[in-house]
């Protein structure tokens, strides 16, 4: 979400109050609907310049907000892209005279907060059939919610309270093209019974290297002897 410098406020806030309330900014067009599109598109030619993976970009449900999507990617590859399109997305924004704000509820209230939903897949869920591997995934995982919720993003507690297109934080859930849940399973994948699903819970500003190791051991052993050293390396630092 880029916020106006002279004020923090999102772009197409108004400086007395507030828009009209979500509904026409997803994936919007039109000046009346659209704030930000000049920035958006700026950063997207300049990660394509720069050689990382973007799928694409749209603008989100709350005024101001937009995704910027990285990937497909290999690996701790994910994790380098994703930090260099920040950096990236930093000096684009001195161009605009903006600040960008990645914080998972940037705006209290009645307005959706900001995730870094997270795509997965590996070997045994592309080849699956009727996703018996990708819901034994799913269960490995749920086993690790809490776990996995540490290395998510500071503040997500704000964001993930099951209202807005969130789950609640306190417990873990997953359904085929269920936006409240904490793993959405795509339509496409449930009918292929294969394919890739959606980690819905980690914030805009988590970090990519612990999140996606604690992911990745949560799914493939349904928690481990270094998950928990991770966890409690990650609690002696919390105040």
């Amino acid at each position: 979400m880029s916020l106006n410098s002279a004020k923090p406020w999102p772009l197409g806030f108004p400086s007395n109050g507030y828009p009209q309330p979500q509904g026409p900014y997803y994936c919007s067009v039109g000046g009346e609907n659209n704030f930000g599109r000049m920035f958006s598109d700026a950063l997207l030619f300049k990660c394509l310049q720069a050689g990382l993976n973007i799928s694409g970009t749209n603008a989100e449900v709350m005024c101001g907000q937009y995704e910027i999507q990285v990937g497909p990617c290999v690996g701790i590859d994910m994790a380098d892209q994703l930090w260099l399109m920040r950096y990236i997305m930093q000096r684009c924004a001195e161009d605009f005279n903006v600040k960008v704000d990645i914080s998972p509820k940037p705006i209290k209230g009645d307005w959706n907060g900001s995730g870094l939903h997270t795509n997965f897949s590996n070997e045994s869920s592309r080849n699956d059939t009727n996703c018996n591997n990708i819901r034994k995934q799913l269960e490995n995982l749920g086993k690790c919610h809490e776990e996995c919720v540490l290395f998510y993003g500071r503040h997500n507690y704000e964001r993930l309270t099951g209202h807005h297109e969130t789950s609640s934080i306190k417990e873990f859930s997953y359904g085929v093209a269920d936006r409240g849940c904490s793993v959405r399973i795509p339509r496409t994948t449930d009918r292929d019974g294969k394919g890739y699903y959606e980690d819905r819970r980690p914030s805009s500003d988590t970090d990519p290297y612990p999140s996606t190791a604690a992911l990745f051991d949560a799914i493939q052993y349904g928690g481990s002897e270094r998950l928990k050293a991770m966890v409690a390396a990650a609690k002696k630092q919390i105040p």
